[in-house]
C-alpha cells in the first residue's frame, strides 16, 4: 500500500496556492458586494483544490508516459518516475480525485445554475489536456495561457458567479493579478526544467522562447499584478486595497533571483516562494476588496 505521504508529495502542495488564490479573491467580491454564502465558498475552495490536485496527478502520469519524467529530471521527484507509485495506479487516482471534483461540483449547480456544470466540466477536461491527450497542452506551449485562464479568470468569475449570479468585468479584472502570479509559479517550474523538456520536444514557452523570454515575462506578469490594486482604487474600491502593494519589494526580489539562479535547487527554492508570494498577495488582495463592503 503507497504511503500517505507518498500521495502528499504527489499532490505537490506548493501548487495549491494556486487554487486557493482566486476562490479568496472571488469570495472577497461576493462579501463586497453582499452575496457571500459561506455553503458556496467552501464547495468552491474544495473543487478548486480537488482540480489543482487531479492535474498534478495527471501530469506526474502523463509526463512519465511520454518520457519527460526521465532519469536526469533536475526537478523534485516524481512518484511514477520515481517508481513509488505504478502508473496504473497514479491513472485511477487521477480519475477518482477528478471524479470527487465532478461530484463536489455538482452541489454548486444549486446557487449558480447550469453554467457550472460546463465550467466544471471544461476544467476537468482541462486539467487532463494539459499534459495528456491528442495535443497536451503544456507540450505545446499553452500551459501559461491555462494557467492565466483557469486559476485567474475562470477561478475568480466562477467563485463569484456561484454566489451573486451575475459577473460583470471587475470581477474578471480582479482575476488578472491572480492568473498572473499563479503562472509565474509554472515559468519557474518550466525555467529549471527547459533542459530535459527541449530533450523531449516539450515545448513550454521558456522552450520555444528561451530564458531570456521567460524572465521578462516573468517581470511584466509581477509588474502587472501590483499595478492593478491600484486601478481598483482609481475605479472606487478603499485604500485597503493597496494593501498587497506592501508585498512589491518581495515580488521584485524574486524577479533579481529568477534572473540569478544557477542550480536547480536555486530554483526550487524560488518556486516554493512563487507560491507563497501569490498566496499572501490573494489574502491582502481579498482582505481590501472586502474592506469596501
Amino acid at each position: 500500500m503507497t504511503s500517505p505521504n507518498i500521495w502528499l508529495e504527489a499532490a505537490r502542495p506548493r501548487t495549491l496556492p494556486a487554487a486557493v488564490a482566486p476562490v479568496l479573491v472571488g469570495c472577497a467580491l461576493a462579501w463586497r458586494d453582499g452575496a457571500f454564502h459561506a455553503g458556496a465558498a467552501a464547495l468552491c475552495l474544495g473543487f478548486a483544490l480537488l482540480i489543482q490536485i487531479g492535474t498534478n496527478f495527471a501530469n506526474d502520469y502523463y509526463d512519465f508516459i511520454r518520457g519527460a519524467d526521465a532519469p536526469g529530471r533536475v526537478g523534485p521527484r516524481r512518484a511514477v518516475a520515481a517508481g513509488l507509485v505504478s502508473p496504473a495506479t497514479m491513472r485511477r487516482a487521477m480519475f477518482l480525485t477528478f471524479g470527487a471534483a465532478f461530484s463536489l461540483g455538482l452541489g454548486l449547480i444549486a446557487w449558480g445554475g447550469p453554467w457550472l456544470l460546463v465550467i466544471g466540466v471544461l476544467s476537468i477536461l482541462s486539467g487532463i489536456a494539459y499534459t495528456g491527450g491528442p495535443y497536451p497542452l503544456a507540450y505545446h506551449g499553452w500551459g501559461d495561457v491555462f494557467v492565466f485562464l483557469f486559476f485567474g479568470l475562470v477561478a475568480v468569475g466562477g467563485t463569484y458567479f456561484t454566489q451573486a449570479a451575475r459577473l460583470g468585468a471587475e470581477v474578471l479584472l480582479a482575476g488578472v493579478p491572480v492568473g498572473l502570479l499563479a503562472a509565474n509559479i509554472l515559468v519557474v517550474n518550466n525555467y529549471r526544467d527547459a533542459d530535459t523538456d527541449a530533450r523531449v520536444a516539450k515545448r513550454t514557452l521558456v522552450v520555444r522562447l528561451g530564458r531570456p523570454f521567460a524572465r521578462a515575462q516573468f517581470g511584466l506578469s509581477a509588474t502587472v499584478a501590483f499595478l492593478l490594486p491600484i486601478v481598483f482604487l482609481a475605479r472606487g474600491s478603499s485604500p485597503a486595497v493597496l494593501l498587497p502593494c506592501l508585498l512589491a519589494p518581495w515580488a521584485w526580489r524574486q524577479t533579481l533571483r529568477l534572473r540569478e539562479s544557477r542550480s536547480p535547487a536555486e530554483l526550487i527554492a524560488l518556486l516554493g516562494d512563487t507560491g507563497r508570494l501569490l498566496a499572501a498577495y490573494a489574502g491582502l488582495f481579498a482582505a481590501g476588496l472586502a474592506a469596501g463592503r
